[in-house]
């Protein structure tokens, strides 16, 4: 039987799980406040409605993919959100990057309204939606996370329970804090091979299956070398995610001095209007030696 269910949020990363979703058989009902949005999702079969209310009626459960703990809260809880169309029981599955604490209240003020909630931020950004490749890092309730594991399973190929509500957007920090550091390593090892006059875009071949190896090498120093900033990724909501990172940190008294040296050059970059480019971008914190010969 073909399950039905509701997107709400239809930018980049909630378009590329709703086009996987589409494209193997889900019926989708999605909702986004900029219409355009949701243009490509209804070329590939998708219901666009007016509302998270509307798109949330007769859905056997709601993916919200949106950027900060209040919108998803107005997205759910605000006048006309899944709340107001969802029946009693339907499980909400927040695939968005928040913060644990505004997680665990709002699975809380879900569950006071008959609501199940999932928490489930994910890594692999939009390519891996694409090919149903996902990593998924769960907090919730075992049976509802076992149900939302099952409605997933088009889009991502390694979905794990951390805890409850809240501990799948604990993982997620620590994933970013681990993407936020390697991607920055990885840039600034691109500045020194291009200093050295050697090709960077040689280097993941050379370094292929050593220690330093790794999927983020071997994706972004091409791309770096080549300053090739089409967009898969905002380095503003790298922000918000090594910020959320911090907050964590502080409430455990956790030193982390790498993590605010990373956050402070992310910073620099929004601050100077780069904040909506690709990680790819980070080159434009280093200085580039081949553009400086070429206007010799």
């Amino acid at each position: 039987m073909t399950q039905t269910i509701a997107l709400i949020g239809a930018g980049a990363m909630g378009g590329a799980i709703g086009a996987r979703l589409a494209r193997t058989g889900t019926r989708l009902r999605v909702f986004d406040r900029n219409p355009a949005q949701m243009q490509p999702l209804e070329a590939l079969g998708a219901t666009a409605t007016t509302s998270a209310a509307e798109a949330a009626r007769g859905a056997q459960a709601v993916i919200l993919s949106l950027n900060a703990p209040g919108i998803v809260r107005d997205a759910v809880f605000g006048s006309d959100g899944v709340a107001s169309g969802a029946a009693p029981g339907t499980l909400i599955i927040d695939m968005s990057s928040i913060d644990p604490t505004a997680t665990q209240a709002l699975a809380r003020d879900a569950a006071d309204r008959g609501l199940r909630w999932v928490d489930s931020p994910l890594s692999g950004g939009a390519p891996k939606a694409a090919t149903g490749q996902l990593t998924l890092m769960q907090g919730g309730a075992e049976a509802d996370v076992s149900e939302a594991q099952g409605l997933l399973a088009q889009v991502a190929s390694n979905q794990t329970r951390m805890g409850d509500a809240g501990a799948g957007q604990a993982t997620k920090l620590i994933n970013q804090v681990l993407c936020g550091l390697n991607f920055l390593a990885v840039a600034e090892a691109t500045a020194l091979a291009e200093a050295a006059g050697i090709s960077a875009e040689r280097i993941p071949e050379a370094l292929a299956g050593g220690r330093a190896d790794s999927a983020i090498l071997q994706e972004y120093m091409p791309r770096f070398a080549g300053r090739d900033y089409r967009p898969t990724g905002r380095i503003d909501n790298m922000v918000k995610d090594l910020n959320g990172a911090q907050d964590l940190a502080r409430l455990s008294h956790t030193p982390m001095p790498l993590t605010a040296l990373c956050a402070e050059i992310h910073r620099q970059l929004t601050a100077r209007g780069l904040g909506d480019q690709d990680q790819a971008a980070l080159m434009e914190f280093f200085p580039n030696p081949l553009a400086k010969e070429a206007s010799r």
